[in-house]
């Protein structure tokens, strides 16, 4: 049986230095938890944690056409971006699916990267390609780029320390490109997928260890932290944030994952058709967030049923929320079972556990 070998980001011997435990996650060696994900959890929530998210896919597009292909390719209206601004976006497939779910930022005109999750760098490359009709410039950078998200209340704090950027005035989902840490040409925008304010720092990977550290010791008298994919995952469900894989996929629509408010019919993307009849005729599921009072932990896959123990749908992600102290999760549901305040029940070992279903975010910021 032939072994695959694991990439590495740039910060692998730090995790492994910090005693982080380490697991395969889309191809790359990655740290899963370090104290404990209650532990980390919390730290974010209340001081600040930093991830390293190297793992996550560039591709730049640039020249002539570049915009043209965006629009063409994304739901949301990459027109609106300008240099500096950052859009969240899905990429619609053929059959009403989703490619992917990313982040465009305008570098400047006729100049965008795209931020894609690491499971589908080739497959969205092999896919924006198949669709450049407009002789855009399409490159694969991932492998050259280090990526940290800093976030929790402290992060701004840490962080403005290490550049003269302004960070207490950046608008949430903005960007500038300046020096941090006396490294030149850092990116580093007001984005990140916990609900807490923060920031994401992306860096070529010769600079990667001297970012690590200087963050760190900027950040000693506030409470930093590394954190792990575990706690990062508990962080986004608690702001019922979709995961790529689980909540939203090849076979869901942007708009049953309630992801309408990225899918601009005010022009033309690729395959719009079949989510504009969508819209009309209206979604027969949607995804849904829930709550469990009593003891039980909701996992990926689980059926949810109703009163009368039909299948009514499945979990698509769920855990332990370590604020609320209670199951939470979220799944497709048929949409007559989709009223908030609405009783169902989690198939848990065979017991239908009860579970209300409640408007996310479960924690309100």
């Amino acid at each position: 049986m032939k072994t695959v070998k694991l990439k590495k980001t740039a910060f692998n011997a730090m995790h492994h230095a910090l005693g982080g435990k380490m697991v395969e996650f889309a191809g790359y060696e990655m740290p899963v938890q370090y104290k404990g994900v209650t532990h980390e959890h919390e730290t974010v929530r209340n001081h600040v944690g930093v991830f390293d998210v190297s793992h996550m896919g560039e591709i730049s597009i640039q020249g002539e056409g570049s915009l043209e292909l965006i629009q063409k390719i994304t739901a949301n209206d990459a027109s609106k971006l300008y240099p500096g601004k950052v859009q969240y976006s899905c990429m619609p497939n053929d059959i009403g699916g989703i490619v992917d779910d990313l982040l465009v930022y305008e570098i400047s005109k006729n100049d965008y990267l795209l931020v894609v999750n690491a499971s589908n760098i080739q497959k969205d490359m092999d896919w924006i390609k198949r669709h450049n009709s407009f002789g855009a410039e399409v490159t694969n950078i991932s492998d050259s780029i280090s990526l940290l998200a800093v976030q929790g209340p402290e992060s701004v704090n840490v962080l403005q320390k290490l550049t003269d950027i302004n960070l207490k005035e950046m608008e949430y989902y903005a960007f500038t490109i300046g020096e941090v840490a006396h490294i030149p040409n850092v990116l580093i925008s007001a984005t990140g997928y916990t609900g807490e304010s923060g920031f994401e720092i992306y860096v070529e990977n010769r600079y990667a260890a001297h970012l690590w550290d200087a963050i760190f010791e900027a950040g000693k008298g506030n409470g930093i932290e590394p954190i792990g994919l575990a706690a990062r995952d508990t962080l986004r469900l608690e702001m019922g944030y979709c995961l790529y894989g689980n909540d939203i996929n090849d076979y869901t629509s942007p708009l049953e994952a309630g992801l309408g408010w990225i899918t601009k019919f005010t022009k033309d993307f690729i395959y719009s058709g079949f989510l504009r009849i969508q819209k009309e005729k209206g979604v027969t599921k949607k995804l849904v967030g829930f709550e469990i009072e009593s003891k039980g932990i909701p996992r990926h896959g689980y059926e949810i049923w109703d009163h009368d123990n039909h299948i009514i749908g499945s979990v698509t992600s769920g855990t332990l929320s370590p604020t609320l102290k209670k199951g939470i999760g979220m799944g497709y549901v048929s949409i007559e079972n989709t009223e908030p305040g609405s009783e169902i029940f989690i198939n848990i070992r065979n017991k239908p556990v009860k579970a209300t279903i409640v408007k996310t975010p479960f924690i309100k910021k």
